[in-house]
């Protein structure tokens, strides 16, 4: 490690003020940021983290839709959602070990944008909206391909929003060592249709499956998908599995997740 300030604002005004000096990076849970720094792959000269800040916290549910912190944990998230939204809960509750899940942050996680992590899944399969500092946006805008996002310089997730669909069920295929997702599928059956959100899968990261959706929408049922294939073209491979491997269980992981978002 090398040497830096760290500065932990009481306000978003603060935060936003203190992220305006050069060099100065926003500090979530940490859970990626602080390996990063670590290696140096990162060396920011301020950390201005985003913990003491209440306003950023917190899950509250307004008709059929939840609104969550930017700075809620993922544990936080799993409790607190568990009657309103079950396939958010699961998820949020099976994201690492117990450490990760009461450190590590929604608005973290999505920030970061890793290709295998399980929230923007949750948040691209939801039709979630992404909240910041300055604007919202669409999940359908925000995600630009591996670890990157419609998220500008010194831009800071305030909250998640998520409509509540009729139908959810979320399912990953995980490494066992570290539990992020080899291919993880988040599906919903909502007011507007299916959606089908894949990750772990992708060199572009978290993307949704269109053709699968399309089947869906007429007949919700694992069978709709059967003559479905995802496409290998632009899928991962490494050692862990093929770019053919991984394509084969984005189809065998969606038939799981319809089955169980049918209960």
């Amino acid at each position: 490690m090398y040497a830096f300030d760290v500065v932990r604002p009481k306000s978003l005004d603060e935060a936003l003020a203190a992220l305006g000096e050069e060099d100065a990076q926003a500090l979530s849970g940490g859970q990626t940021l602080i390996p990063t720094l670590k290696q140096r792959l990162a060396m920011p000269s301020k950390l201005v983290s985003l913990t003491a800040i209440d306003a950023l916290k917190g899950v509250s549910l307004e008709g059929r839709e939840l609104r969550i912190g930017g700075a809620t944990p993922h544990a936080v998230v799993a409790a607190e959602t568990a009657e309103s939204y079950p396939a958010l809960s699961a998820l949020a509750g099976n994201i690492g070990d117990p450490a990760v899940r009461n450190r590590g942050t929604i608005g973290g996680s999505l920030a970061n944008n890793d290709p295998s992590a399980c929230y923007p899944a949750a948040a691209l399969g939801s039709g979630a909206t992404i909240v910041t500092n300055t604007r919202e946006i669409a999940a359908d805008d925000y995600f630009e391909g591996m670890f990157a996002t419609a998220l500008e310089e010194g831009e800071i997730i305030t909250a998640v929003k998520f409509p509540v669909p009729e139908k959810a069920a979320y399912v990953k295929f995980e490494q066992p060592a570290s539990r992020f997702s080899l291919v993880g599928v988040f599906v919903t059956k909502g007011a507007d249709g299916v959606r089908v959100a894949v990750t772990g899968a992708s060199n572009n990261g978290v993307f949704r499956w269109t053709e699968a959706e399309e089947a869906l929408n007429s007949n919700f049922s694992a069978d709709a998908i059967s003559g479905l294939s995802a496409s290998a073209d632009d899928m991962i491979s490494d050692l862990h599995g093929s770019a053919a491997y991984r394509a084969h269980l984005v189809g065998v992981i969606t038939k799981r997740a319809v089955t169980a978002a049918n209960g």
